[in-house]
């Protein structure tokens, strides 16, 4: 079997499975969120943490929830790192560094997972289980929490009231993400993933000393890492690690926990509106931009250019030979196009292009699907904006699920789609204008300014992949990068969930005749347009020194 077709067959499996799951976890996810019912364990935790799952919150009240609770947790996180050095099971690494342990607190809280260091050499036991497995579980389900409290403003009429964030938050991380992480983890186990807490072991001898590998809690906390769309590795190789993924199945089955909630919440939106129609056209528009990106990134890796890439049987450089280039392809394009920054290859060894492909994916908005809850509310964003230009074309006000899309709501909008790529301009270029951190760059050239392009691409819109390079463990990396997330994962909500709640006090408007068909194919293809043509005229000058120039001359 040739790696062509091997990666043919591979990706069709992968749609298979994701299809099975789509409706009954959609269907499942649509009941957790509507439900009036506690089970034992929750009242539990609502009584420990003081708060009444039952009162309905509007969207103020909903925004402060979110906030302080992300907020304590990057403190909480933040201190743990600090005091490591004193805990026990720190395997004797000593405490993080101050602007280090601020950049992984930001990078964990805001479901980023960025990591400037080296997962294996820096952070002991309980740091990894008590403080960066927990925040996989908890930022995650923040996510969706913000994504449910949207879809129930298109949901609602005549009330400002969104629910409860932190019921939400509790039946999210309880109901959905502890019990398929404890499947995926057992799975991962028998595909040959570590699971325990041993200590330093000496590995051989090898010319100029001895290697050291520790252990750990891998197998779970690399569910919930994919699950949960975190990407934060255990070990600095991350997925390419053989502890972490072991084998071409263990691959496979890790891209599909990436894609399986953010595909499936689809069909739970469909499912709270009431019209599994609207569900699926969201579903169509996020598959599309997926298998485009996918078949891109395929047939830029298999292009050969020359007797290594003929023998090798495409670009080979930086991949995993147990994964291939096909696996690897669609893994990047997967990981890019949500928020989880998983990788089993190093995206800095793709050819030009292929390496503008994964940043490209970022720069979409990590929609297609993206990450948990917020590839959701990301898409359902641009699908206003993209009513707002249908409505500008006909000249008809313009509506979506039956609510009017006025000026306040398309204000909210596009100051949404605005944050991110500001975000990530505004910090590129002081990167490349201070004569400090161009010293982090390992090349120079349009491939050296992709390293800081990527990186705080990465970064702002909470996805956590690294374009390998860059040493960006220094002050002035730790900092803006970890601003750059908390600034990206926070800042779009407060405008979610005002647009929440302004659609939620608005009375449904009855279709007629003039109102624009938003469960059709022709509303598919005006989406995924409207999604191309603004990331392209937002992002198209900065790729085309970085990635576009590299491939072009190569």
């Amino acid at each position: 079997m040739g790696p062509v077709l091997a990666g043919v067959l591979q990706l069709l499996a992968l749609i298979a499975a994701l299809a099975l799951a789509y409706r009954p976890l959609g269907d499942y996810m649509a009941k957790v969120y509507s439900s009036d019912k506690h089970l034992r364990v929750e009242k539990w935790i609502y009584k420990g943490i003081g708060a009444n799952p039952n009162t309905e919150m509007r969207w103020p009240a909903y925004l402060r929830g979110v906030l302080a609770f992300s907020a304590v947790s990057v403190l909480f996180l933040y201190l743990l790192q600090r005091l490591q050095g004193s805990l026990p099971g720190s395997l004797g690494f000593s405490s993080i560094d101050p602007d280090q342990a601020f950049n992984t607190a930001a990078s964990f809280v805001s479901n980023t997972n960025w990591q400037s260091y080296y997962g294996e050499q820096a952070m002991g036991h309980v740091v990894q289980t008590s403080g960066l497995a927990v925040q996989n579980f908890l930022s995650a389900s923040v996510g969706i929490a913000v994504a449910v409290a949207l879809v129930r403003g298109f949901a609602r009429s005549r009330t400002g009231e969104l629910g409860n964030f932190w019921s939400d938050l509790v039946r999210g991380t309880i109901r959905i993400l502890l019990p398929i992480s404890v499947i995926a983890a057992i799975v991962l186990v028998a595909c040959g993933a570590i699971q325990n807490f041993s200590g330093i072991h000496e590995v051989g001898q090898f010319t100029g000393g001895s290697q050291q590998w520790n252990g750990g809690a891998v197998a779970s906390q690399e569910a919930i890492k994919e699950l949960g769309t975190n990407g934060g590795g255990y070990f600095n190789a991350n997925s390419a690690h053989p502890f972490e993924n072991p084998n071409a199945f263990s691959n496979l089955f890790e891209i599909f926990l990436i894609l399986l909630i953010p595909f499936a919440l689809t069909r739970t939106f469909g499912r709270m509106v009431g019209s599994l129609r609207q569900g699926y056209a969201i579903l169509a528009t996020m598959v599309t931009i997926w298998i485009g990106f996918t078949a891109l990134m395929m047939w830029t890796e298999f292009a050969h250019h020359g007797p290594a890439f003929d023998i090798a049987g495409g670009a080979m450089e930086g991949k995993e030979t147990r994964f291939g280039v096909g696996a690897s392809s669609i893994f990047a394009v997967s990981t890019t196009l949500t928020s989880t920054g998983a990788v089993d290859s190093f995206h800095s060894s793709f050819t030009g292009l292929g390496g503008g492909i994964t940043m490209l994916g970022m720069q979409l908005g990590e929609i297609a699907p993206g990450g948990t809850g917020s590839g959701l509310y990301g898409m359902l964003i641009m699908a206003i904006i993209a009513v707002f230009i249908a409505g500008l074309m006909v000249g008809r006000t313009p509506e979506y699920l039956g609510k009017k899309i006025g000026t306040r709501e398309i204000k909210f909008a596009a100051c949404y789609i605005l944050i991110t790529p500001a975000l990530v301009l505004v910090f590129t270029a002081a990167a490349m204008a201070l004569p400090t951190p161009g010293n982090s760059m390992t090349n120079s050239g349009a491939h050296g300014f992709s390293e800081i392009l990527y990186a705080y691409t990465s970064a702002s819109n909470n996805n956590g992949s690294a374009f390998a390079g860059l040493n960006a463990d220094t002050q002035w990396f730790n900092s803006t990068l970890g601003l750059a997330m908390l600034l990206g994962r926070f800042l779009p909500m407060v405008f979610v969930l005002a647009l929440a709640g302004s659609l939620a006090e608005q009375k449904p408007v009855p279709a007629t005749a003039g109102t624009l068909r938003t469960e059709k194919p022709l509303f598919t293809g005006l989406l995924v347009g409207a999604i191309l043509i603004i990331t392209g005229l937002t992002y198209f000058p900065a790729l085309a020194l970085g990635p576009l120039a590299e491939g072009l001359a190569s």
